[in-house]
Formats: structure tokens, sequence, C-alpha cells
């Protein structure tokens, strides 16, 4: 039990010591490549297989919820990047998407405004 307790304690003292800016990137970045993934961006030659709209739908709203909420706090430099990873993921989906989502109806558009 005290070696649990230890190594819990080590994680609390590890992240204690990351600056808020870098876990919100950290957060960000795994959520766009969740995303690209999803929207068939994927590297492999199975990336359609990982089609998952619904999902990509999802992870991008929650990246622009996160940017937007975010980016007062951040930094330009690092709001603006994040920026322009969402709207190329925004982009990816509507191209994606089959049955496209009217102008500010697209994943994580009520954030930011719409992306065409």
């Amino acid at each position: 039990m005290s070696e649990t307790n230890d190594l819990h304690q080590s994680e609390a003292r590890d992240i204690a010591d990351v600056a808020a800016v870098e876990v919100i990137t950290t957060a960000a970045v795994h959520l766009m490549s969740a995303a690209a993934v999803k929207c068939g961006l994927a590297e492999d030659s199975d990336a359609a297989g990982h089609l998952d709209l619904d999902e990509a739908r999802k992870l991008i709203t929650a990246l622009a919820a996160l940017v937007t909420a975010s980016a007062p706090d951040i930094g330009n430099q690092h709001a603006r990047s994040l920026r322009d990873g969402l709207r190329s993921l925004q982009l990816a989906f509507r191209e994606a998407s089959v049955v496209p989502d009217a102008l500010g109806e697209g994943p994580g558009e009520k954030y930011t405004g719409a992306v065409s």
C-alpha cells in the first residue's frame, strides 16, 4: 500500500512541475491527433478504415471548446497554432462528410464561428 501512495505522490509532484500552457497544449494535440485519425487522415494504408465522423465531431468540438476557452491565457503564439490545427480539422471533416453541415453547424463551430 505504501508503494502505491509513493507512486501517486511522485506523479503529483511531477505534474506540479508542468506549466499550465504545456498541459493545455498537450491535451489539444491529443484531441487533434485523435480527430485527424477519425477524419480518415491517418498515415497508414487503412486510413479510410479509421473514418468515424461521429467520433471526429465530438473530438473537434471538445478541441474547439478548449482552444477558445484557453486562448486568452496561453498566449497568441500557442493559440494561433492550435486555431490553425483546429481549422484544418474542421475543413477536413467538412470534406469527408457526405452530407455537409450547414455553415456554422459543423463540429466546434458554435465556439469558433463558421468555417469555410
